[in-house]
């Protein structure tokens, strides 16, 4: 049996893990597309199109040719460049609504599980974000949907974006814990096996409605994970005994 250190802290990836992004993205993209006389769209194609911008636009930081800049700003110009590809010039859509759009990330609706899995697992560790996510973005989506974080840290603070070690690395040095006392919890193998190559440990939740039914981009990526639930609060049975 390999040793464990025990946990001392529990780190969060967020979109996908703990809220539901393709719902929460179709469902502020719809009036928008419909005010735009392009009901032809479907608001959860729309979702998909936008996310899939994500780590191609991630990885031009993560490379060094380009200066960190925070996720809002990369949604923003993900979202001009999906309206550019549906034939939609963003320069004739107004200003607010644009910017409201690209705030619809700070309203993602929590899964059913994740308020209560937290709120669980608080009483016994530190819960904070490990997310590519943005300080304003995380917190506006941690007061909406009442996640009770003991503090968001993530991209913004360490000024590097998931999967570069150093993600991982800095958020266990912030909290003042060695790397194997940190646990990361995500629903994305791919990013669960960055953080067991940083000397994290791991805890897989399952969300197989995060692509609407659709296999996980990662699905090839499995591990034997330290831990394997299908909610937050599976997870607090087993690591609040």
């Amino acid at each position: 049996m390999v040793h464990r250190a025990p946990i001392k802290a529990l780190a969060f990836d967020v979109f996908g893990t703990v809220v539901d992004w393709r719902s929460g993205i179709a469902r502020d993209a719809a009036p928008v597309l419909a005010r735009l006389g392009r009901t032809d769209i479907d608001p959860h194609r729309f979702a998909d199109g936008w996310r899939q911008r994500y780590q191609p636009a991630l990885e031009e930081v993560r490379s060094g040719r380009r200066q960190f800049v925070i996720l809002d700003t990369i949604h923003r110009e993900a979202l001009e460049d999906l309206l550019r590809h549906h034939g939609v010039d963003p320069a004739a859509v107004d200003e607010d609504t644009l910017t409201d759009l690209t705030h619809a990330w700070h309203r993602l609706d929590p899964w059913p599980d994740s308020v209560e899995g937290l709120t669980r697992l608080k009483t016994r560790y530190p819960v904070v974000t490990l997310s590519n996510g943005n300080i304003a973005l995380m917190l506006e989506m941690a007061r909406r949907g009442g996640l009770p974080w003991d503090a968001i840290l993530g991209a913004e603070v360490s000024r590097v974006y998931k999967p570069l070690p150093e993600s991982y690395l800095a958020t266990a040095r912030f909290l003042g814990i060695d790397s194997g006392e940190l646990c990361l919890v995500a629903a994305h193998h791919s990013d669960l096996a960055a953080a067991r190559a940083a000397g994290l440990q791991t805890a897989y939740v399952d969300r197989p409605h995060e692509y609407g039914g659709r296999p996980a981009p990662d699905a090839d990526a499995v591990q034997d994970w330290d831990h394997s639930v299908d909610s937050l609060t599976r997870l607090a049975d087993e690591l609040c005994r």
